[in-house]
């Protein structure tokens, strides 16, 4: 079986999705109408802005959902048993399985970015990376910490991105290189995502859902909440409103994929690093680029 999957912000690239709009005319016509929906011509910065241009929080997003979307809806090759996006992905693998419309995928995602840069400046808080300790651990030393901490991201084993207060992730690093981590290492974000921090950006993006139209799903989405299979257009909803205050269960999705059946990865986006992040989960799996 065949699962597709959406890779999440920091895949952007200078020159990014710029051959697909010279070489397809439908990316082209996606890739414009994207220009008006969003109101800038994020176009220019996409395929001749700097790195530090495409860090902006209103360009980074959207710009990482239109290159993986694209992809994915001028292939023909597009086949998917089951679908998958990691934390921002989520939303391009639910416009890629029919679920939401390019239009209104592009829309929520504006206004995730935007409420999520809100909640930053609410909340000065960041991000680190604990690799080689066990997930336990990691869950129990952020538990043990007096502060905003939690584990955000389980992208493969062997390496939990943890969230909270600047204080939280300073204390958490060190207890966890304490307790045997190989490396604890602070990540250049902006915010603490998928933390409790997130909180007002949950509120503000759950009234854009409300508002959104979905539409019954073309085959199952394994959502980052439950890491679980999905085809209820309700339950959807509901996992996408708290994805931004709960963990990206990322290891725990593509256990769940292969368990029932998957045995080709396919990326649909800028870069490779969820064919790593697979490979490592489960080395038997075959993985590709679209």
């Amino acid at each position: 079986m065949n699962a597709y999957v959406f890779p999440g912000q920091g895949a952007q690239f200078p020159g990014m999705a710029k051959d697909l709009y010279s070489s397809s005319e439908k990316a082209k016509s996606l890739l414009e109408s994207a220009n008006e929906i969003l109101g800038f011509r994020i176009t220019d910065i996409m395929f001749d802005g700097t790195a530090e241009e495409l860090k902006e929080t209103k360009v980074t997003q959207p710009a990482v959902f239109l290159h993986s979307v694209v992809l994915a809806l001028i292939s023909e090759d597009f086949k998917p048993d089951m679908v998958a996006g990691h934390s921002l992905g989520e939303f391009s693998a639910l416009v890629a399985n029919g679920v939401l419309s390019f239009e209104d995928g592009l829309k929520l995602v504006s206004k995730r970015a935007l409420a999520m840069q809100k909640a930053c400046e609410i909340n000065p808080s960041t991000m680190a990376a604990i690799l080689g300790l066990e997930e336990e651990k990691v869950e129990k030393i952020c538990a043990s910490i007096d502060e905003v901490v939690v584990a955000a991201n389980y992208n493969c084993p062997g390496q939990l991105v943890i969230s909270g207060s600047h204080k939280g992730i300073e204390l958490a690093c060190a207890a966890a290189l304490e307790a045997g981590a190989k490396r604890a290492l602070p990540l250049p974000v902006g915010g603490a995502f998928h933390s409790p921090l997130m909180e007002p950006a949950r509120e503000e993006l759950e009234k854009a859902i409300d508002a959104t139209h979905f539409n019954p799903a073309k085959c199952p989405v394994y959502q980052n909440v439950t890491a679980k299979a999905s085809s209820d257009i309700d339950e959807i909803k509901e996992n996408l409103k708290i994805q931004l205050t709960a963990p990206v269960r990322w290891t725990q999705s593509v256990q769940a994929m292969v368990a029932d059946g998957a045995t080709h990865f396919t990326e649909s986006g800028p870069g490779k690093v969820l064919q790593g992040l697979v490979k490592k989960i489960y080395r038997e799996a075959e993985v590709s680029s679209i």
